[in-house]
């Protein structure tokens, strides 16, 4: 990648026009033409290092539920277990991490059906020795974009949270919603094909995008990096022992380090003590080690324990309001 390429790709991550011809625009920011854009878009997907252009919507908003849940399971069956944890659909994230706890992931489900039910049917198909749900009690932080460039803050995030009860949508807007869930295509004006794919116009289909963006539905619509390929290689979950009676002191802080890309409260347990989840990426694990250090003096927190991530079984955005909402069907045969 040269200098222009990661101009691009933090323009894309944060800014990303929603315009009939955004491909023309991003390149009128960069100095460059569209087709130029498109080239180097098309070479940056070829290598793996775009994973996705689309948008990012919230699950609560659009009456989904989600859930991080952890599954301990024997070290000679962690693959056949994320196996068949990543054949759920409605699993987006599955990874190995370092800990007892070793498979983590996240299950997100649609309206008639429970997170818990989900993964009760999951732990029944795969037998871990122990599992623990932690659904989000609190959002105090989401969104990730690397820099790429080196100058600017480590990671900028986008931190604006859903409303507090889903938003009503119409027939329209679930078509709406289907279409502009997949990956962009590189064209001049792809939100007419996106629009085309289910039979809308493409005025229609951006205005409805902005809508969902102004309600909440839609956190942003930007590009999603494979990190790894990126150049952040490690990956850390760090969790905290934090005293519910101090959340809304410390929590705020932990989310202002820009190196943390999510931040949220979730339950203990009597073997999990941990209330506040950090997610951090780094290009190397001291990257993350500084961050945590620089995390603990700011706030005086030092019971904690840090995950890395060892294996990625899964990365995948959840397809909501797809016709055949079926879960894990070959489970329940």
């Amino acid at each position: 990648m040269d200098a222009l390429d990661r101009q691009l790709l933090n323009t894309i991550q944060t800014e990303f026009p929603l315009v009939p011809r955004p491909f023309q625009a991003i390149g009128e920011r960069l100095g460059v033409g569209e087709d130029e854009v498109l080239s180097r878009l098309a070479a940056l997907k070829e290598a793996r290092i775009i994973r996705q252009i689309s948008a990012i919507f919230d699950s609560r908003a659009l009456g989904y539920r989600s859930s991080l849940v952890a599954f301990s399971v024997q070290a000679d069956r962690v693959e056949e277990t994320a196996e068949t944890v990543s054949g759920h659909r409605g699993v987006s994230h599955n990874y190995e991490r370092s800990h007892a706890y070793n498979l983590w992931f996240t299950i997100t489900v649609p309206p008639g059906t429970t997170v818990e039910s989900e993964v009760e049917k999951l732990a029944r198909a795969t037998r871990p020795a122990s599992y623990r749900i932690f659904p989000t009690v609190r959002l105090f932080k989401i969104g990730v974009a690397f820099d790429m460039t080196g100058e600017q803050n480590r990671g900028s995030t986008n931190t604006a949270l859903a409303p507090d009860e889903p938003v009503e949508l119409d027939d329209q807007d679930i078509l709406a919603v289907r279409a502009l869930q997949r990956d962009l295509p590189l064209v001049s004006r792809p939100f007419a094909t996106l629009a085309e794919s289910v039979d809308m116009e493409e005025d229609e289909i951006l205005d409805r995008a902005q809508k969902f963006l102004l309600e909440g539905a839609m956190r942003r619509y930007a590009a999603v990096l494979r990190h790894r390929e990126a150049g952040f290689t490690a990956n850390a979950m760090a969790a905290w022992v934090v005293p519910s009676e101090r959340i809304d002191e410390i929590a705020p802080k932990m989310a202002e380090h820009s190196a943390v890309s999510h931040c949220y409260q979730r339950p203990t347990y009597p073997d999990w003590p941990f209330s506040i989840f950090t997610m951090i990426h780094g290009r190397t694990n001291e990257d993350c080690e500084r961050v945590i250090a620089e995390i603990s003096d700011a706030t005086g927190v030092s019971d904690y324990v840090l995950l890395y991530s060892t294996r990625e079984f899964k990365k995948a955005r959840v397809q909501y309001y797809e016709p055949d909402e079926d879960r894990v069907a070959e489970l329940e045969r």
